[in-house]
């Protein structure tokens, strides 16, 4: 995105946009991770490009569109936190950038089960 000002040139790379629409996700309930492998735990230690894994966007001048790939908690209602994560974005992309989110499209890609689970139980389910 860029847009002219008084001052001069403002521009928002894809990157940035990227890294908003992650942290916004991995801070919605029932997401436990970006199909990336970025854990919630592991997120907050990592910074930049680890964030935008599982993202991809499309910038224009004045919109937005931004495609997710995620892994839920097991037990979450797929369809109330997918709604979750398209608000969640939606309006952290719009309040940080200004641009206009057209559509946030989601992709669940895997289910993630209870750390605390013996392994072997977790791979048989898999």
């Amino acid at each position: 995105m860029s847009a002219d000002t008084q001052s001069g040139l403002i521009r928002i790379s894809d990157d940035v946009v990227a890294t908003i629409a992650g942290l916004a996700a991995l801070e919605t309930p029932g997401i436990a991770a970006m199909s990336g492998g970025i854990s919630e735990g592991l997120a907050k230690r990592l910074s930049g490009k680890n964030v935008q894994k599982g993202v991809s966007v499309e910038v224009g001048q004045l919109e937005a569109a931004i495609d997710l790939r995620v892994i839920l908690h097991y037990g979450s209602k797929i369809q109330d936190v997918c709604r979750s994560l398209q608000e969640n974005v939606k309006e952290a992309v719009e309040n940080m950038t200004g641009l206009q989110v057209v559509e946030v499209n989601v992709k669940v890609e895997g289910v993630a089960f209870r750390e605390d689970e013996p392994e072997e139980t977790v791979s048989r389910i898999k």
